[in-house]
């Protein structure tokens, strides 16, 4: 039974876009996989608080997502 699980900083997806994304998970999966492991497929998003998440030794937040989107 797979199961994916995306981390994304807190309101960075709404609900029309999170259920995109979880439709689009699931799609590839069951492509890659076989189409029977369609209905098992789970997909879970965890939403992570500004700051608690970091690269390279730096914390970051929704807004640096926004500047990355921006091209900045």
């Amino acid at each position: 039974m797979p199961y994916v699980e995306v981390k994304v900083f807190k309101d960075e997806l709404d609900r029309d876009q999170s259920g995109a994304l979880i439709k689009k998970i699931t799609d590839a999966v069951a492509e890659v996989t076989h189409e029977k492991l369609r209905a098992a497929t789970w997909v879970v998003i965890n939403e992570v608080n500004d700051g608690q998440w970091g690269v390279g030794g730096a914390a970051l937040g929704l807004d640096d997502v926004k500047k990355m989107i921006a091209g900045e």
